[in-house]
This record gives C-alpha cells, sequence and structure tokens, in this order.
C-alpha cells in the first residue's frame, strides 16, 4: 500500500480530544491504524480533507482504548493528508 502522512485530531461523540497529531506517517491497508481510517481516507489527494465518522467496528469496539476511548466508542477525526508516496 501507499505510504501516507496525515494531520489529524480524534474526538469523541461528546466533543472530548482524545489524540491529535501531526505528519503522521502510516501505510495503507497494512493494519498499521484502525480500519476506519484505512476505509476513511481511500481516494484522498494530497492536501485533502475529510471528517471521518467510525463506528465502534472499524474503531476500537468492544474493548476501547484506555485510559480515553471508552468501549463501543464512536470516533471522529479531521483529517488532512499530508504527503502520499
Amino acid at each position: 500500500g501507499d505510504e501516507v502522512s496525515m494531520n489529524y485530531r480524534g474526538t469523541l461523540d461528546d466533543g472530548h480530544c482524545f489524540d491529535e497529531g501531526k505528519n503522521f506517517k502510516f501505510t495503507l491497508g497494512n493494519k498499521d491504524v484502525i480500519k476506519g481510517w484505512d476505509e476513511g481516507i481511500l481516494g484522498m489527494k494530497k492536501g485533502g480533507r475529510r471528517t471521518l465518522v467510525v463506528p465502534p467496528k472499524l474503531g476500537y469496539g468492544a474493548k476501547g482504548s484506555k485510559p480515553d476511548i471508552p468501549p463501543h466508542a464512536t470516533l471522529h477525526f479531521d483529517v488532512t493528508l499530508v504527503k502520499i508516496a
């Protein structure tokens, strides 16, 4: 898969920011990130912006991700694709 670099901000339904980052690099389709990201950024181009709403089954599911993401959480990400190679 392509290597991408993203700027992002992740929030819960209540608006609580659980994570944000700049120039976060990963390889698409390599299980480096949650499935909602792999699927949600398909087709994006450099400089593109999107809001991803990731249901629990494409995020952290019934387990959540302690300490910030509770079980069965819907995740919201504002993402910008910085680079794709």
